[in-house]
């Protein structure tokens, strides 16, 4: 054993260190298995036929013509924590950004609907409440019957969830009522796990970078500031244009295909 240094304080000996965690150990590679962690990507189907038929269903929706009669329609929701302050913010001043308490109230949740009609550049977008059939339904009805009222119908592209379909209506409205919107309607739902091919939900990213990166208490306020996005979207007309096409779809992932 080697004597301790003159008037060094005696200390116990231990066993070997503990080897630290395996992230911080020297020459540690990143493709050794980490069990305590995870991540829940959207896991792609493969040699999925009823994926393929609805993923180029879409696809050939995406290549139709600006139609005032038969405008294309995309539609998506997203749920939304509403968040109030406990203590009120200080404001920016020169030489010092605006501070935030990292403490909040939460405020309660509700649902933000968007409408898009990609090759026109129109948005809508509107906060409610819930995300039940009826909502739903009231949502179609607008955008049937004030948005595009004179259209011979709407051809609507959204996600294959419980609420989105024709029966919704029968559960807010009377039969002839129900009836008139379903006629003018053209429905195509993206497949499970491809919601990627919904063109809403990009704007749905687009909104929550510009607009929902702040705490909004209530539901009234979250209202106002939609509109404020959505009216500054909309004088601006940015269309969209959709470059991924069936050709590119059957060879870049032609795993999906049972065929090949």
């Amino acid at each position: 054993m080697v004597a301790a240094a003159a008037g060094a304080p005696c200390r116990p000996r231990r066993g070997p260190a503990r080897p630290g965690p395996l992230h911080h150990r020297p020459g540690a590679k990143k493709t050794a298995l980490r069990p305590h962690l995870k991540k829940c990507p959207t896991i792609p189907p493969h040699a999925n036929a009823e994926f393929a038929a609805r993923m180029e269903d879409v696809l050939a929706v995406y290549t139709r013509p600006l139609d005032p009669r038969r405008p294309v329609v995309c539609m998506d929701e997203k749920p939304y924590q509403m968040l109030g302050q406990v203590r009120d913010p200080i404001p920016a001043v020169p030489g010092r950004d605006r501070r935030e308490d990292n403490e909040y109230v939460r405020s309660g949740t509700c649902s933000i609907f968007c409408w898009v009609e990609p090759l026109a550049g129109w948005r809508r977008v509107d906060a409610r409440p819930h995300r039940t059939r009826i909502d739903w339904a009231h949502q179609v009805q607008q955008l049937l019957t004030v948005d595009y009222p004179d259209a011979e119908a709407v051809v609507l592209v959204m996600d294959n969830l419980n609420t989105h379909g024709t029966s919704s209506l029968y559960e807010a409205f009377d039969p002839a009522t129900a009836f008139a919107l379903a006629q003018r309607l053209e429905i195509h739902h993206t497949p499970t796990h491809g919601s990627w091919l919904n063109i809403a939900e990009i704007e749905l990213s687009a909104l929550t970078r510009h607009c929902l990166d702040r705490r909004i208490a209530d539901l009234d306020l979250l209202n106002t500031e939609l509109a404020a996005w959505q009216t500054a979207v909309n004088a601006d007309q940015r269309q969209i244009q959709w470059h991924f096409t069936t050709a590119d779809a059957r060879t870049k992932l032609r795993h999906l295909y049972p065929m090949n």
